[in-house]
């Protein structure tokens, strides 16, 4: 079965880029512009990752991650942005995020990044 990803990020450009990058590898992508958009999908289909933009206006990555530890836990969430993120700021925010991926993208990175975090068993993440 396909891996599923809800790509969220309010940047059109991003966000679309990644998602055709990511069907091309065969993976099954939603998108949502924004954090309320993202919780709303969620309502309605499941996702195995979500990729998730810092920086967003109304609910940021940060706050949507936290969301997601609670409504949704099996949800993994990478964070991502422009700016950089050590393993230890992502610790302490206390939001259950598996990784971050520096901004711009590069694809095969990405993905190969994707299956090494989505391949550990959920308690190895934590």
């Amino acid at each position: 079965m396909a891996t599923r990803v809800l790509i969220v990020d309010d940047e059109d450009n991003h966000r679309r880029t990644l998602s055709i990058g990511l069907r091309l590898e065969g993976w099954v992508v939603e998108e949502a512009a924004d954090g309320e958009a993202a919780l709303e999908l969620l309502e309605h289909r499941s996702v195995d990752v979500a990729i998730v933009d810092l920086m967003m206006p109304g609910i940021n990555g940060l706050d949507l991650a936290r969301r997601l530890r609670f409504r949704a836990p099996e949800v993994k969430v990478v964070l991502t942005s422009a700016y950089h993120l050590s393993e230890r700021q992502l610790e302490r925010a206390g939001v259950g995020a598996i990784g971050f991926v520096p901004k711009p993208y590069d694809l095969p990175d990405l993905v190969r990044f994707l299956q090494e975090k989505l391949a550990k068993p959920a308690q190895a993440q934590a």
